[in-house]
């Protein structure tokens, strides 16, 4: 099969290297790509964003699957301008991708479909969102609507941060017209759980759970990132716990989008909340998290094209996923600054000596190729070090084994990755 993957993070090196690891693969393509894709598929210069470029591209070189990492060319169109043509992507339609690209319509679908989640309520005035908040009392959390790069959510601990969270969203636009609308959020309590479901538009297939770290400091200090470290298998997450997210969950979701006209292909995310009433939704997004796609990957053992095609063509009660055993980590080596201004451009070295320390892999996200050959950052999140291991302790020491051999002055990590289960 000729493979056009989309996107140029860490999500997407991971999903290569899996793909390239298929006995189906003929040729791999990655648009854009970064420095370590191209070192297992050859990167073309188009935008993950541009639908019409990507579109070109795939009718020209006769590619068999699209397989789209980011959620922006979803919310796009871009599954759908492939079916137009008559190309299989993995990834949902427009109206579909919803789901990420709208909290209010993932609350709406999941109250008919009678998901357990937070009580909810939406507003397009600021004031009238304040006032909510002073009624309510904190904590409480605060959601810009639309696509916010992982950083549109707020948890409140005092009535103020939750104005303040609100005159930020809808009157500075700090997230753009991703705030126009705010979703105000009962405060769940419980452990964190990243769940992962492949859906064919009526059958779901479970595949694994992850722990992801959002804040950037060690003990879950600072600002909300894109994600700074992600562990699979997290203890927390049993097998009866599975059993009731897809029964409660995934598969009622899945029903009410068919129901609605707009079945889901693809990877369905479930954010959930381990709550004492059980697990409750956080939100969904539509597509492999990042960083979690990166310990999934080192963890599933059959063939990922195999189950992706599977999901393209409705066929996913005959597929199988097959995960290993052991646990596995990823630790984002990010920059200097980040999530706030960083500097792009430094050198990093000693990914050769992190690649040999057993069990681990490097992942790239924000890389390239200087002018002299030399590797340089080019974004916020920068690498993903991961590594497997016959028990999650011995992954994180794996892990940080290959972080301390990477030499980059400019980059930073946290240490605690996995504390919650460790």
């Amino acid at each position: 099969m000729k493979v056009l993957l989309v996107g140029g993070g860490g999500r997407e090196h991971a999903l290569a290297w899996a793909l390239s690891g298929s006995p189906l693969l003929g040729k791999l393509w990655c648009a854009p790509g970064n420095a370590g894709i191209a070192e297992i598929a050859e990167c073309v210069a188009i935008g993950a964003e541009d639908v019409t470029g990507l579109l070109a591209f795939a009718r020209e070189q006769g590619v068999d699957l699209v397989v789209v990492g980011p959620e922006a060319p979803l919310t796009l169109g871009l599954a759908d301008a492939c079916a137009e043509a008559g190309i299989r992507c993995f990834g949902p339609s427009a109206a579909a991708a919803k789901l990420e690209g709208s909290k209010a319509f993932t609350r709406e679908v999941a109250t008919a479909a009678g998901v357990p989640g937070a009580e909810w309520a939406q507003f397009t005035d600021p004031n009238a969102a304040r006032a909510y908040v002073r009624q309510k009392g904190a904590p409480i959390v605060v959601k810009a609507d639309g696509l916010a790069a992982g950083k549109g959510v707020v948890v409140a601990e005092t009535v103020e941060q939750a104005e303040a969270a609100i005159a930020a969203i809808m009157e500075d636009r700090v997230h753009g017209a991703a705030g126009a609308t705010v979703l105000i959020e009962e405060c769940l309590l419980g452990q964190e759980v990243s769940f992962f479901a492949l859906c064919d538009g009526e059958v779901a297939l479970p595949m694994a759970a992850a722990q992801d770290h959002k804040r950037v400091g060690d003990g879950d200090t600072g600002p909300n990132t894109g994600g700074m470290g992600a562990y699979s298998p997290p203890p927390a997450f049993t097998a009866d716990i599975e059993t009731q997210v897809m029964e409660r969950i995934i598969r009622p979701t899945l029903a009410e989008m068919a129901r609605r006209g707009a079945p889901f292909r693809g990877v369905l995310f479930a954010g959930l909340m381990l709550t004492e009433q059980g697990p409750k939704l956080i939100e969904f997004n539509v597509r492999f998290g990042d960083p979690e796609c990166q310990v999934l990957m080192l963890r599933l053992q059959s063939d990922l094209l195999a189950a992706l095609a599977a999901a393209c063509d409705g066929t996913l009660d005959q597929a199988e996923l097959r995960w290993s055993r052991e646990a596995a980590m990823v630790v984002v080596m990010a920059a200097q600054g980040y999530p706030g201004a960083y500097r792009k451009g430094s050198v990093i070295e000693g990914l050769e000596q992190a690649a040999q320390v057993p069990g681990a892999q490097v992942f790239h996200a924000g890389t390239a190729r200087g002018d002299d050959g030399a590797l340089v950052a080019t974004g916020g999140r920068v690498l993903g070090i991961a590594a497997s291991g016959a028990t999650l302790g011995a992954a994180r020491d794996a892990a940080y084994a290959a972080v301390d051999a990477v030499r980059w002055p400019d980059g930073f990590c946290r240490r605690d990755i996995g504390w919650r289960a460790l």
